[in-house]
């Protein structure tokens, strides 16, 4: 059918998850992880600079990130943007070598990510409506236009709304996941 493509629809829908994902590997849990550094820019040369672009970065244990600083002169800036990045670790340095012990989780603190994991879910749902909504416009234009029959029209729009139910229902998926994570002790 030419002028509405359901795999297109897909891809927007995939993509609010895309983002959601991301926006969860930046959400601490008790766990090391090394993507919960990824937001981190450094001043370094003159400019932001992302923290992956100065350093290597490790987890050789659980509860430990290690960060080593390529550049000697660079230490102070990675250890300054890490400090005052709200994920509230404290670097010690050794040398070129940055150790960040993460801290336990309070329950407290577990329930705020917990809150920041359902906002952001919240927000992936309404992006996958949205572009439900714009499918579904296209297709009410496509038959008013002629282009496309009332069958059509109804077979493409149950497909559209299939597609809508899937992508939800691995938002969903991925949030409680997420909980399960934040919440573990």
């Amino acid at each position: 059918m030419a002028g509405f493509d359901l795999k297109e629809i897909e891809r927007r829908m995939r993509g609010a998850l895309a983002v959601l994902k991301q926006e969860f590997g930046g959400l601490r849990t008790g766990r090391a992880n090394m993507s919960l550094l990824d937001p981190i820019m450094v001043n370094a040369y003159g400019s932001q600079m992302p923290l992956n672009q100065l350093a290597t970065i490790n987890v050789p244990e659980s509860r430990l990130i290690t960060v080593q600083v390529w550049d000697r002169s660079q230490v102070g800036a990675v250890e300054r943007a890490i400090r005052e990045s709200d994920l509230g670790l404290n670097p010690v340095v050794e040398g070129q070598l940055l150790r960040l012990p993460i801290p336990e989780l309070n329950e407290e603190r577990r329930h705020e990510i917990a809150k920041v994991a359902h906002k952001y879910t919240e927000q992936a749902r309404v992006a996958v409506r949205n572009v439900r909504r714009d499918g579904m416009e296209h297709l009410k234009r496509m038959e008013k236009d002629g282009d496309i029959g009332k069958d059509e029209h109804h077979s493409m729009s149950t497909k559209v709304q299939e597609l809508t139910d899937k992508i939800i229902k691995e938002i969903d998926e991925t949030l409680a996941s997420k909980e399960a994570e934040i919440m573990q002790v």
